[in-house]
């Protein structure tokens, strides 16, 4: 016989099936339900109907509403996601059942950042259903991440990069540009509109929600900055179309959007295969560095939020550390230069001991 389980919530009965015939244990899940009740949490009855695919859809509809940017991303972690946990019920999904997600995704050579991502979402559809009223998750099983070795460390030299601007058609000369100096996400770059240039005063302003951190941020233009955006600027006016956007594609007729196959094609052709878009963006911040700038300022430049992921990103070569060798060197020189100028005479110093 299967125990029933009667209890209070502001007056008004509760009855539920405990799903077990041990006496025990009924009253185990009774002391439960009812210091539930004393919590002030509303006990959810039908917990046992809620499966994963309910939280999935509203992990996504909270992306959609929020208007987030790595909504293609998230929606990516989600079909892998249903694909293991399909119709589970959410009571059942527990820390064992992550584990065994893990090891699958492992078995398919998918690496921990991408893993890490996908964890991340299983954990945020957790806790949205956790919030919801009533609960549709009773509790959020603990969710470790893996450790990340596959931080990629690209970057360019000054002549790396020049030589690979020179073969790129013209129209994407600039925008590489751009970003070289800045260290703007590519994204950034490609969605910038004349509206947030201020040509008067040589600035590039991003609101706002039209960035990765939700954060604004303004950047001065130096003097080659200046030029490109003066001639895209005259090039727009000689045209008669008031486009939108400062980078345009190659008809003039939209902002640039795809453009892998140029890049692949002139990194090729200038004997450095492999180089990333966003190998710029690491560039600019570790040249903003060298050149003086403070961190925190670079920061500012480039959008980075947090102090981890900028130190990810300011990556030191192997010639930085031929340059701190040499400086520890000349500081050294110097310094005994000063001090051998100080040693006495040791008949003197004899002396005095008398």
């Amino acid at each position: 016989m299967v125990y029933w389980v009667k209890y209070y919530k502001d007056g008004k009965p509760l009855r539920e099936s405990t799903k077990t015939t041990d006496y025990d244990e009924a009253v185990a899940f009774l002391a439960d339900r009812m210091a539930d009740v004393t919590k002030g949490k509303t006990p959810n009855i039908k917990l046992n109907r809620v499966k994963f695919d309910n939280l999935s859809e509203d992990f996504l509809s909270d992306y959609r509403i929020n208007g987030k940017k790595s909504l293609n991303r998230a929606e990516i972690s989600v079909a892998h996601l249903k694909a293991f946990f399909g119709n589970m019920l959410v009571i059942e999904l527990d820390s064992s059942k992550v584990m065994k997600y893990i090891e699958h995704r492992m078995g398919a050579n998918i690496s921990n950042a991408t893993i890490n991502r996908e964890l991340a979402a299983l954990r945020r559809m957790l806790n949205l259903g956790a919030q919801c009223t009533p609960a549709k998750v009773d509790r959020v099983p603990h969710i470790s991440m893996l450790k990340v070795n596959n931080v990629r460390q690209g970057f360019f030299e000054h002549s790396d990069f020049t030589a690979v601007r020179d073969v790129l058609p013209s129209y994407l000369k600039g925008m590489v540009t751009f970003a070289y100096k800045t260290g703007w996400r590519k994204s950034e770059i490609t969605g910038l509109k004349w509206t947030d240039a201020d040509l008067k005063n040589w600035t590039v302003r991003l609101n706002a929600g039209e960035t990765k951190n939700e954060k604004g941020r303004i950047v001065y233009l130096d003097s080659e900055l200046q030029e490109i955006l003066a001639d895209l600027w005259q090039s727009r006016k000689a045209s008669g179309k008031l486009t939108e956007y400062v980078f345009m594609n190659t008809d003039g007729t939209d902002r640039i959007k795809k453009f892998d196959t140029a890049w692949t094609t002139a990194c090729k052709r200038v004997g450095i295969p492999g180089k990333l878009f966003h190998d710029l963006r690491r560039t600019s911040i570790r040249n903003m560095v060298r050149a003086g700038t403070p961190e925190v300022v670079a920061m500012k430049i480039s959008g980075h939020r947090t102090r981890s992921v900028f130190d990810r990103y300011n990556i030191v070569s192997e010639e930085d550390l031929k340059q701190a060798a040499m400086r520890q060197e000349e500081y050294l020189n110097s310094v005994s230069g000063k001090e051998t100028g100080k040693v006495m005479k040791f008949e003197t110093r004899a002396k005095s001991a008398k």
